[in-house]
């Protein structure tokens, strides 16, 4: 690398010093020839999805999404976590970083004025340099200096540099948006889960209930010498083990009250003042119309992936502006004068002006391999932003067949338990009038306890799917409603990215 400066009166025009700096670079030996990307920008619509995502006429989530599980309880904890969380306030951070970037970086743009003034008391020496008067004594040496400089910028540099801080801060607000969403799903989430121990909870309760009027029964049977104490014990015992689960439900509930008030951003008490959850069904399942095309700018996470590819093109053409000359015009204007009497004098005047070219001509690969890197992070970011973009396609396509694959499953689940509930209350009949064995109904009440079990856990399974399906559809963010979107007249694909920063 080689710095030449140029000290002559000023040039007459721009063009003038447009055409020296052409001149000057045409002579460096630095250059990016052959140097490109051909990493493209995937389009939604490449990918095929209709048959698993066909468009039904629904809606897109709006931001009051848990409002429609009909439990007033959710919404204000989904409220209370989004002001306290620290993750959001970890997001927020980020962005207040990226923005102080943008102002530095614009700062480059425009022209720097400084002032300086120093006061120096110096003995000079009689053997030196100085004769008399100088030698042998002592003076004041007072320096004021105004100085101003431009760089021109003729390549764009600082432009590109702005240019990848603006979209660096984009970048930062949908990740706010989507840790926003994934918060407020997460608290749905685990209030679902709270739900569904509090539903495990009754029927474990119930069972109780159950076991303990076989027990009653199987007393009265050892009683009238129908069964023996094997029975009896056998009793005793299923009365305990329900009631060892129904402790452990409790054990679990707590946990999760625990989780719920830490997602809050409070602490673990604020959980235990939760009260039960009462979730309704929810709306129906109906996806949008014309998902792939517009889940670009429903999901934050696309739109963030968008506005990082976005900053590595600006960082391509950054680099590449570095392979042409610098050209800084620098002024100054001030007086230095030895003591006070001839300070501010008119002979005691400096003037400073002229253009500076720094022009690199060998710099032993040093700017290639800067170029070579940042095209490795462009092309790093449009792979990451394809993936987002698949994955989002594959977890809404996911959501969906679970909550259909579960509809199916819950008609039969609900069959099996009506039938496991009429052949449990038959054999508690027969047992009773001593017409059965106390395995029969044993083996009847466990049949329909897990198929209770089954149609519960299914019910809230569908809810928490429903939940995740919110979150992949976007969970009612909108890039065009914030501002977000990025710019029509960008490139859409690595190729056009780098041709535009040729």
């Amino acid at each position: 690398m080689k710095s030449l400066s140029l000290s002559a009166p000023a040039l007459s025009s721009r063009a003038a010093v447009a055409a020296a700096v052409t001149a000057l670079a045409l002579t460096g030996c630095a250059n990016y020839f052959g140097m490109k990307s051909d990493k493209q920008i995937s389009s939604p619509t490449q990918y095929e999805s209709t048959q698993s995502l066909p468009d039904q006429g629904g809606q897109w989530p709006s931001l009051d999404w848990a409002n429609q599980f009909g439990d007033p309880q959710l919404p204000k904890l989904i409220s209370e976590a989004l002001d306290g969380s620290p993750s959001i306030a970890q997001a927020q951070a980020r962005l207040a970083k990226a923005s102080s970037y943008i102002e530095s970086s614009r700062s480059a743009l425009f022209p720097k004025v400084n002032a300086s003034y120093s006061w120096t008391r110096e003995l000079y020496s009689a053997n030196s340099l100085y004769p008399p008067p100088y030698g042998g004594t002592w003076y004041s040496e007072n320096n004021v200096l105004a100085s101003a400089s431009w760089d021109l910028d003729l390549w764009g540099k600082n432009r590109q540099r702005l240019g990848q801080a603006v979209s660096q801060e984009k970048a930062a607000e949908a990740d706010i948006q989507q840790a926003r969403v994934t918060l407020a799903a997460s608290v749905a989430s685990t209030y679902n889960q709270l739900a569904q121990l509090y539903a495990f909870r009754d029927i474990a309760a119930r069972e109780i209930a159950n076991r303990q009027d076989i027990g009653r029964i199987t007393n009265g049977r050892v009683a009238a010498g129908l069964d023996t104490n094997v029975e009896r014990q056998t009793a005793t015992g299923n009365i305990a083990t329900s009631q060892s689960n129904l402790t452990e439900l409790d054990g679990q509930i707590t946990t999760v009250r625990y989780q719920l008030g830490a997602l809050l951003g409070k602490g673990p008490d604020r959980g235990l003042q939760i009260a039960q959850p009462a979730l309704g069904s929810g709306d129906l399942v109906a996806l949008p119309n014309n998902i792939p095309a517009d889940l670009v700018a429903r999901r934050a996470d696309i739109v963030a992936a968008r506005w990082q590819v976005e900053a590595a093109m600006h960082d391509v053409k950054e680099a590449k502006a570095e392979f042409f000359p610098d050209v800084n015009l620098a002024a100054g204007f001030g007086f230095d004068a030895f003591g006070w009497g001839r300070f501010l004098t008119s002979a005691s005047r400096q003037i400073q002006f002229g253009p500076a070219i720094h022009l690199p001509i060998f710099d032993a690969g040093a700017l290639r391999s800067q170029l070579k890197g940042r095209f490795a992070d462009f092309d790093l970011d449009v792979a990451n932003y394809n993936q987002t973009l698949i994955g989002a396609l594959q977890d809404v396509a996911t959501q969906v067949s679970s909550i259909r694959s579960i509809d199916q499953q819950s008609g039969d689940a609900q069959r099996a338990l009506e039938a496991s509930t009429k052949a449990y209350q038959l054999a508690v009949i027969r047992y009773k009038a001593g017409l059965s064995p106390q395995l029969q109904v044993l083996t009847a009440d466990q049949n329909r306890l897990s198929a209770e079990q089954t149609v519960t856990g299914l019910k809230m399974k569908r809810r928490d799917m429903q939940i995740g399906l919110i979150k992949a559809l976007g969970g009612g963010f909108d890039a065009t409603q914030t501002g977000l979107v990025v710019p029509t007249d960008a490139p859409a694909s690595a190729t056009a990215a780098t041709a535009a920063a040729n």
